[in-house]
């Protein structure tokens, strides 16, 4: 794996630093030497996300980080429009000047800045734009899905930045755990940056090919890997006004099975609030009235509740809703075997 730093500065901990929690937690491209955030310096990066020390530091500044010998300065921000923060050039020109290449996820590419490209082919480094590999990939649908054996289930939201990349990742890595042959497919850049083979990042792609490139990846896993499950990466939220994700990963991905990932300590949307956090009953029948298939667990993201008060509200969903609630971080287990468990032969 190449080593690498995250330029998380001022977002470590916060829904815009996703991108960085995700590489923090897991990744099996990058080796993550360090995180760049000064309002944590000092401490280690697993205590901020898990309150459980992972050995990966916050460092101040990139000349710290540059300590640890990194091959690329990863951008960990996941922005409002995908911008570059105005303070995060001093730090790109930075690490280009000493021969540190970049990766972005951002919707502004890195390499068509004037700027830094002209500095990367000087100091020879590359620079790595995530969205910029999947803009052109023009794939149509074509209906080869329905050739897919394994039992697909998708990890939805109520709302952006909620967790549900993560909760797909521990649901994939539990079934593998448990000798369960699974695949992820990704749909957004910091899968891809987790290294995840299959990978469709959706928000890069022309609106006419969102579900071919779905459906390609779930179909290439099929048919390189044949595993038992198939574990889809949601986006947005099918009721997000602003990011209207899931309907493309339920009409190309078709799944057999939704888990829905909620926040209930969560007042209003992630950036936007002025528009509350939906109904979980009327998302739900939203997404099986889509699917024509079943949600069949709530996860929850415990932010603004201590662990003990998530519990509290799970066992209160559970008598409403009449399907598991689970927190996936505190009971990857549970969320396996509720999985395992489900009849998907009987809900197609």
């Amino acid at each position: 794996m190449d080593s690498a730093v995250i330029l998380a500065e001022g977002v470590f901990g916060s829904t815009y630093g996703k991108t960085a929690h995700g590489l923090v937690r897991f990744t099996s491209r990058y080796k993550i030497e360090a995180v760049i955030d000064s309002q944590f310096a000092g401490k280690d990066a697993g205590e901020i996300l898990t309150g459980e020390r992972n050995g990966i530091p916050i460092v101040s500044t990139l000349h710290e980080a540059i300590n640890y010998k990194p091959k690329f300065l990863i951008i960990g921000a996941a922005t409002d429009g995908g911008y570059l923060p105005e303070n995060y050039r001093k730090v790109v020109r930075e690490a280009i000047e000493n021969g540190i290449g970049i990766v972005s996820g951002l919707h502004e590419f890195i390499s068509d800045d004037p700027e830094f490209s002209k500095l990367a082919n000087e100091k020879g480094v590359t620079i790595i734009d995530v969205r910029k590999m999947f803009r052109d990939r023009k794939i149509p649908f074509t209906g080869k899905i329905e050739e897919v054996k394994s039992k697909k289930i998708a990890v939805l939201g109520t709302d952006s930045a909620i967790g549900k990349r993560t909760t797909a990742v521990t649901l994939w890595r539990e079934l593998n755990k448990r000798g369960k042959k699974a695949e992820m497919i990704g749909t957004g850049q910091t899968a891809w940056m987790q290294g995840f083979k299959y990978c469709a990042v959706i928000d890069a792609c022309i609106n006419d090919f969102v579900a071919g490139n779905i459906e390609h990846e779930v179909v290439k896993a099929w048919f390189e890997e044949k595993p038992e499950y198939i574990i889809l990466e949601g986006q947005g939220s099918i009721v997000h006004p602003a990011y209207p994700g899931s309907f493309e990963i339920i009409a190309a991905g078709r799944p057999d099975g939704i888990i829905l990932q909620h926040a209930p300590g969560r007042k209003t949307l992630d950036g936007f609030p002025n528009y509350p956090m939906p109904d979980v009953r009327r998302v739900i029948k939203i997404l099986e009235l889509l699917s024509q298939k079943k949600v069949i667990a709530i996860t929850f993201n415990t932010e603004n509740l201590t662990i003990d008060q998530a519990k509290e509200i799970a066992k209160e969903y559970e008598k409403k809703f009449r399907i598991p609630v689970i927190l996936p971080l505190q009971e990857p287990e549970k969320l396996a075997e509720v999985v395992e468990s489900y009849e998907f032969a009987s809900n197609r």
